[in-house]
């Protein structure tokens, strides 16, 4: 089994993006298995959460912190979807959010 973690950067003001909601489904479903927010480093470890073999969508509700920081929100949710092997014993994402755009990778 694996293990998930992620990373929020406000690439806008250079700094961690606190507060943001994340969520983990499997890809397909509606029923979240797991979800948090972002602590003051703009991080989130799914600490109870073992992800076997599978395709998921790591979803990351912007909507809230890009009005509070950004005044507007073009993109209110960014999921990320991925497929884990159970034999990676981690997985990071980050997300680099601004206004108008966001990019992600598989971190380390």
């Amino acid at each position: 089994m694996s293990t998930l973690s992620c990373h929020v950067l406000d690439t806008t003001c250079g700094q961690p993006a606190a507060g943001i909601a994340v969520e983990i489904y499997r890809f397909g479903e509606s029923q979240s298995l797991a979800k948090g927010l972002t602590d003051q480093d703009g991080r989130y470890k799914f600490e109870q959460l073992d992800l076997p073999s599978d395709c998921y969508c790591l979803r990351f509700i912007t909507e809230e912190y890009c009005l509070e920081h950004f005044q507007q929100c073009f993109f209110p949710l960014a999921d990320v979807v991925f497929i884990s092997d159970e034999q990676q014993a981690h997985y990071h994402i980050p997300l680099l959010l601004s206004t108008f755009s966001y990019s992600t990778y598989r971190g380390s």
